[in-house]
């Protein structure tokens, strides 16, 4: 395994580090939590320290999850990464979805970063993940109903208390993260990123090699779109979010199809899976420190984690990227 610095701190992430969105099963059609646990521990044995979930992840499942799966482990020998600022149990903020749990009961989910709020979520996720410190705190999602000035300074209260060590945020913008870092030192942005999904690239990148901050990219798979797995006609299980997105649409599962043969003879001769050949041209682009990739499994979390045995050359990575450029999908 490779490990990476984050931004300006002394903490150091698993370049591939474990996503425990799936693992909640919240949005994802259900989760095996036997399997979920497996994956993590597998991944771990795989040199794979670092393990990013959210309280939303299954209203707490996923938080749950984690912490049952790195029983044993030592909390110093992995990195927890959680987040704060969504919440379902409290009608306040920015108003974000409708959604079923776990339990398939309806909820609302709200964007929320208040300072009451954040103490709260904060004690709940130490409790849920059994620990009495978590290594990078994250906002969820920009929210317009608090000031980012409350919710930065309310983070470095608790980082002076000693429950958090490091202040990460999500889905910000450049100028987002620019403000916020007036109040704590932020180490590292959370966005969505991918070979089909590179908008960061034109402001957020250059904006964090500039200042010194790390990008830690999420959905690098595309949610499985880029794991050569799902061909046209791909069914989607009951409450699977997936369904509805336009990755998803006909057109686009056969071009991505096409676009991943183009791709499975390199791979080949890497003795790699598509999915690992994707994993590690997302960690070798300019700007970009860790990948997020989530797994159900312990054969995919497992996949996941030998991505970094992969080498590619400066020519083999161009040639990929050329490729990139010339797909283009529907909306």
């Amino acid at each position: 395994m490779e490990y990476r610095k984050i931004g300006n701190s002394d903490l150091q992430l698993s370049a591939i580090t474990f996503g425990a969105w799936a693992a909640g099963g919240w949005m994802w059609g259900g989760t095996e939590r036997n399997d979920a646990i497996e994956a993590i521990r597998k991944s771990y044995d795989e040199g794979v320290t670092s393990i990013d979930t959210a309280p939303i992840y299954g209203q707490g499942d996923s938080e749950e999850i984690v912490a049952q799966a790195i029983q044993g482990i030592g909390r110093d020998k992995v990195q927890i990464l959680t987040k704060f600022g969504m919440r379902w149990d409290l009608a306040k903020g920015d108003f974000a979805m409708k959604s079923k749990n776990n339990s398939g009961q309806d909820i609302d989910v709200y964007k929320y970063a208040g300072k009451e709020s954040i103490i709260k979520e904060c004690e709940d996720s130490l409790r849920r993940l059994k620990t009495d410190y978590i290594d990078l705190y994250q906002i969820h999602w920009p929210e317009s109903t608090t000031p980012i000035q409350e919710t930065m300074e309310t983070v470095a209260q608790i980082i002076k208390e000693g429950k958090v060590r490091y202040a990460g945020v999500c889905n910000y913008s450049a100028a987002q993260v620019q403000e916020a870092d007036k109040y704590v030192n932020i180490i590292s942005d959370q966005v969505p990123y991918s070979m089909v999904k590179r908008d960061i690239e034109k402001e957020l990148i250059p904006y964090c090699i500039e200042s010194g901050k790390a990008v830690i990219a999420y959905s690098p798979l595309e949610r499985g779109l880029l794991t050569g797995k799902m061909k046209p006609g791909h069914v989607f299980a009951e409450g699977d979010h997936r369904a509805n997105l336009y990755f998803y649409k006909e057109e686009n599962l056969k071009r991505t199809s096409e676009f991943l043969d183009k791709l499975r003879p390199l791979a080949a001769e890497k003795n790699a899976t598509l999915s690992q050949l994707v994993l590690r041209w997302t960690i070798e682009q300019p700007g970009i420190t860790i990948a997020l990739a989530g797994a159900r499994n312990a054969e995919q979390s497992v996949q996941n984690a030998r991505a970094v045995n992969v080498k590619l050359t400066t020519d083999e990575i161009t040639f990929i990227t050329d490729e990139i450029n010339k797909l283009e999908l529907v909306k």
